[in-house]
C-alpha cells in the first residue's frame, strides 16, 4: 500500500527492538529525538508493555512495513528506500518488551557545545516535563523490562551523571540484571573522583569520555564552558581504579571529535600519548560534518590523511585504536598443510585444524572476561568456494591462555564439516566476543581450502 503523502520512502529497525526513556518518563522512538516530538507513550501512566505493543507503536510498525511514516516527520535514523526498493518487512510478534532500551537521566548540561542541539542555550529542557528521571519510576521501569533487555545505554540528551543517583542507577542495573550490557557515555565533567572511582566497581561494561582536544585551548572551542584538566582528571581516575582493582570492566574509551581547530599532527599525537600513560583502553577519532564552520577538512571522505585513520575512526569499527600498537593484530598459520593443498574432512566426521597465532600488538588477548565478552577465539569463517560467506560463525576454538603482545601458541579447532560434499573456504580469523572480528580493524586473515568428500 503506497503512502502518498510521503516524499521519500524510508525504512527503520528501531521500533522494533529499542525504546528511549525520556527523564520525564515518556517513551519516544529513538536516539535521535532531542525535543520529544515523536512520543510513543507515558511510563507515568502506564506500563512500559502497554507503550510497546499500543496503537501508536504498532501503527508506527505497519506504516514502516509499507514504506514509511508520517510520525518519523525529520528524524535522522530513516534509512531512504531505492525506486523500486520494496520495504523490509518485519513482523508483529516484536515481543511485549524492546530488547534495548536507553535511558535519559536528565536533558540538562553542564557546558555548551557549540551549535549543537542539545545545548543549554537551545531551551531542550523546556520540552521536559521534569528535570531529572525519578528514581523510583527509573526502577519500575527496569524492574519491568529487565529480563528482556541485552543493553541499556545510559545516556541519551544531557548529561547523564548530573543527577545524582546516576551512579546508584547503573548499580540497580547491573546488580539485579547482570546480563544486561551497560554502556554509558560522560563529558567526565559532573564526577567527583570518589563517584568515578564507585562507577567503575558498578559492573558497567562500557564507559565513553568525550574529549575533544588535547589542550584546554582547543578543547573548549567546541566544549565551551569545559575544563580539560578535569575531564582528564577523572578519566584518569577511572583508568586507575580499574587498574588498581585488577577489573577487566569497564571497558574504557576515550573519543574524541575531530575539528580544524584540533586535527593537526601535533595534538593528535599528544592525545595518543596521554590515552597511553593513562592506561585508557580505546582512544578513537569521531568524525562529523557540523558545524559548518568548524568540521575538519583535513579528514573528509576520500583524503590520504583519512585513509591513514580509517581503522581508529569511531564508527569504522569496533577495535580500532588510535594508540599506537593497540589496534588488535594476529597472524594466523595453518600447520601441517602447505600451499596449495586443502583441509580434507569427510562427511559426518569431524576432522581437526591445527593453526599457530600470534600476537602482534601491543595488548594482550585475553582468553577469558567478564560476562563472557571481550574474551578472544579463533574463528573459522564457512565460504563457498568463490569466497562468498555461507557461514559466518561456523566455528570457534578457545585460547588456551591470555596470549601476551608478540606472543604464539599453537591452538587445535575441530570441524563439522558442511553435509554437502565439495569445495569450501574456510576464513580464519580472531574474534572478540560480542564486539568484532578482527579483519574489521585490518588484521590479516588467513584463508584454506575445504574439500569435503
Amino acid at each position: 500500500m503506497a503512502l502518498n503523502y510521503l516524499a521519500t520512502r524510508f525504512t527503520c529497525s528501531w521500533p522494533w527492538s529499542i525504546a528511549t526513556l525520556l527523564c520525564d518518563g515518556r517513551i519516544v522512538c529513538g536516539c535521535s529525538d532531542p525535543y520529544a516530538k515523536r512520543v510513543l507513550g507515558d511510563t507515568r501512566q502506564t506500563t512500559l508493555s502497554a507503550v510497546w505493543t499500543g496503537e501508536t507503536a504498532t501503527a508506527l510498525r505497519r506504516d514502516l512495513n509499507a514504506g514509511g511514516s508520517k510520525f518519523c516527520g525529520d528524524c535522522a535514523l530513516k534509512l531512504p528506500l531505492k525506486k523500486d526498493q520494496a520495504p523490509p518487512q518485519r513482523g508483529d510478534d516484536v515481543g511485549a518488551l524492546p530488547s534495548r532500551l536507553y535511558v535519559e537521566c536528565t536533558a540538562a548540561c553542564n557546558i555548551s557545545c557549540a551549535q549543537a542541539c542539545c545545548a543549554p542555550e537551545t531551551g531542550i529542557t523546556r520540552t521536559r516535563q521534569a528535570g531529572m528521571l525519578d528514581f523510583e519510576l527509573f526502577r519500575r521501569v527496569i524492574d519491568e523490562a529487565g529480563p528482556s533487555l541485552v543493553r541499556v545505554d545510559f545516556f541519551n540528551y544531557g548529561e547523564a551523571f548530573l543527577h545524582k543517583r546516576a551512579v546508584e542507577m547503573c548499580e540497580y542495573i547491573k546488580t539485579n540484571f547482570p546480563h544486561i550490557y551497560l554502556y554509558s557515555s560522560t563529558n567526565g565533567l559532573a564526577f567527583t573522583e570518589e563517584s568515578v572511582r564507585r562507577l567503575v566497581h558498578s559492573g558497567i561494561d562500557e564507559l565513553t569520555f568525550s574529549i575533544d582536544g588535547a589542550t584546554q585551548e582547543s578543547y573548549v572551542k567546541y566544549r565551551q564552558r569545559g575544563d580539560f584538566a578535569k575531564a582528564i582528571r577523572n578519566l584518569g581516575f577511572a583508568t586507575d581504579e580499574k587498574r588498581k582493582a585488577g577489573r577487566d570492566v569497564p571497558f574504557i574509551n576515550w573519543r574524541y571529535i575531530l575539528f580544524s581547530h584540533n586535527d593537526s599532527d601535533e595534538e593528535m599525537e599528544s592525545a595518543r600519548t596521554l590515552a597511553q600513560e593513562l592506561g585508557v583502553d580505546r582512544l578513537c577519532w569521531e568524525l562529523t560534518d557540523h558545524p559548518e564552520d568548524m568540521f575538519s577538512r583535513r579528514f573528509v571522505r576520500g583524503t590520504p590523511d583519512l585513509d591513514g585513520i580509517r581503522h581508529a575512526v569511531w564508527d569504522a569499527n569496533n577495535l580500532g585504536n588510535a594508540i599506537p600498537g593497540a589496534t588488535p593484530r594476529a597472524e594466523i598459520a595453518v600447520r601441517g598443510l602447505l600451499p596449495p593443498l586443502p583441509i580434507i574432512a569427510r562427511r559426518g566426521k569431524k576432522a581437526t585444524v591445527r593453526t599457530t597465532v600470534r600476537n602482534a600488538s601491543t595488548r594482550r588477548f585475553p582468553a577469558q572476561a567478564s560476562y563472557g565478552r571481550r574474551l578472544v577465539r579463533l574463528g573459522a569463517q564457512l565460504c563457498d568456494a568463490s569466497g562468498a560467506l555461507i557461514n559466518r560463525d561456523f566455528e570457534r576454538a578457545w585460547l588456551p591462555h591470555h596470549l601476551e603482545p608478540g606472543a604464539t601458541t599453537d591452538i587445535e579447532m575441530t570441524i563439522t564439516p558442511p553435509e554437502q560434499p565439495g569445495r569450501y573456504t574456510l576464513k580464519f580469523d580472531l574474534v572478540s566476543e560480542g564486539i568484532d572480528w578482527f579483519e574489521a580493524c585490518g588484521s590479516p586473515t588467513t584463508t584454506k581450502t575445504l574439500l569435503v568428500i
